[in-house]
């Protein structure tokens, strides 16, 4: 066979992975977007069921604070369910497969929709918290386990466009919930259980469909010893019979990993030539959710209002949001094969920190000067598109990219944890940083965006194109591993030094 044949045919997104990437992203990954904005719209009549629940039981109402706490109990669970959820990831994929683990992932969807879908007909709000803990779990597992799953399954070529496929799923989620959630459709008395509720119809979905697609053919061939059931997997995936190139790529990469065994969490930061790629993903991940996303949506409202947007209209500004946010990531799926994931992180972060500057001094003057508000909107939108672009989607995908298959779960679940530990921190926070420092609250964000992109532009590099090994040898020579020469086919030889240190 011609050495270019495999070159051209290696761009084919064939119908098997299409539908096992949207399958696997609506069923997981959509329900992580809905859960995060699902509770916003109602919560208003949420916390008067608390309330009402509570009379019933005791025969007079909760105080203020005690249904302040409640309901922040009720939000912050969802990213310590989803903390939880990552710890998780690493046990499970070793043992359940990246397919096996979404499947099983579906319990903890299903059961808190049936919570949540019939807490008000039990009468009882500590079904709704239990159910939000259950959820996060859900997202915290989904959030790890499909990008791993779609990077394992992609061609190299594509990997970036599939890479960016859940983020989109997210933010669809996110819109999806803001829609149902207008009050005109279910954000009311009598809709709010079934608004919780729906999230458990892409689980049953998910339940039903996947199994019909293929695992990851790396998991069946490096963890199971299984090449005849990765052959098989490949066939499908890839459209063509003749597999054993990338069937041997695999193989190498297994080789390469063969002296270093499993890779715990403890390991993983001991391991000198995985420095650089652990503290990556930690910069990545603590910036991505350290840069005030969730403040932005947080002040978005208020920002709308003062701008003279009607109180009603709100919603639909928000949605309007939404839809920018969904519109951008689908860009980003076009883009990340052409630009690169590097360009992609630099340009957003470059527009977040910029939109951040001048949203501190559009809120600072907007008493003074009429027109102020109005920059404030721009501010919000253009904050969106740049978050949308690069430091929304990427990361996640960078953690499949620049770790290989013995380390990957193991820096999943280091990823994941930084990432809800950081979300959980911000929204713990961010209402006392609000109150202290008003408007000059972005600053903090902004210093974060800024120092994300010194850090990608000094350390992170271009990984476009380039299979797993080609990766790990340019971390190699960042990590300057003693007695290891890039130009050396084999990496076997790099496990033993590490060992050493």
């Amino acid at each position: 066979m011609e050495p270019q044949d495999p070159v051209k045919r290696e761009g084919r997104l064939t119908p098997v992975i299409v539908l096992a990437t949207l399958i696997a992203a609506f069923g997981s990954s959509f329900q992580y977007g809905y859960n995060v904005a699902a509770i916003n719209s109602p919560s208003e009549f949420m916390k008067d069921f608390y309330n009402y629940t509570y009379y019933d039981r005791v025969g007079e109402y909760m105080n203020e604070f005690y249904l302040t706490l409640l309901w922040s109990v009720t939000v912050s669970m969802f990213p310590f369910g989803g903390f939880l959820g990552s710890l998780m990831v690493g046990p499970l994929v070793n043992n359940l497969g990246r397919k096996g683990t979404l499947l099983f992932n579906n319990i903890f969807s299903i059961v808190p929709a049936l919570l949540m879908g019939f807490s008000e007909l039990a009468k009882s709000f500590e079904m709704i918290i239990v159910a939000r803990v259950l959820v996060g779990i859900c997202a915290g597992l989904s959030s790890n386990v499909v990008p791993m799953y779609l990077g394992e399954l992609a061609p190299k070529n594509w990997r970036g466009a599939l890479g960016v496929v859940p983020q989109l799923f997210i933010t669809i989620g996110i819109l999806v919930a803001q829609i149902f959630g207008l009050r005109s459709l279910l954000a009311n008395e009598e809709g709010w259980p079934i608004l919780l509720g729906l999230t458990g119809i892409p689980a049953v979905l998910q339940l039903l469909f996947l199994p019909f697609f293929p695992e990851s053919p790396r998991y069946l061939l490096i963890q199971k010893k299984d090449e005849a059931a990765a052959k098989s997997a490949l066939r499908r995936l890839r459209g063509w019979h003749d597999v054993d190139a990338e069937i041997e790529e695999i193989l190498e990469e297994d080789r390469a990993e063969k002296a270093v065994g499993f890779i715990s969490v403890l390991k993983l930061f001991k391991m000198r030539s995985l420095r650089w790629q652990v503290i990556s993903i930690i910069v990545l991940m603590a910036g991505q959710q350290l840069s005030g996303v969730n403040a932005i949506y947080y002040y978005a409202d208020q920002i709308y209002l003062s701008a003279g947007v009607n109180e009603d209209d709100v919603q639909y500004v928000t949605a309007g949001t939404g839809a920018v946010n969904v519109l951008i990531t689908v860009c980003a799926i076009f883009v990340v094969e052409l630009m690169g994931r590097r360009f992609l992180l630099l340009l957003g972060f470059s527009v977040c920190f910029t939109a951040c500057c001048v949203l501190t001094g559009a809120l600072a003057l907007q008493d003074v000067i009429s027109w102020m508000p109005y920059i404030s909107i721009a501010c919000v939108i253009s904050y969106v598109i740049g978050h949308a672009l690069g430091p929304s989607p990427i990361p996640a995908l960078l953690v499949t990219e620049i770790f290989l298959q013995s380390s990957r779960p193991a820096a999943y679940m280091v990823a994941g944890t930084v990432h809800w530990l950081s979300n959980f921190t911000v929204g713990l926070v961010f209402p006392f940083i609000q109150v202290g420092l008003g408007a000059y609250s972005f600053v903090i964000f902004a210093v974060i965006c800024l120092l994300t992109t010194v850090y990608i532009f000094l350390i992170i590099p271009e990984t476009k194109s380039k299979t797993f090994i080609e990766i790990n040898r340019i971390f190699i020579k960042m990590n300057k591993v003693p007695g290891v020469h890039p130009e050396k086919e084999e990496l076997k030889e790099f496990p033993p030094s590490t060992a050493r240190q």
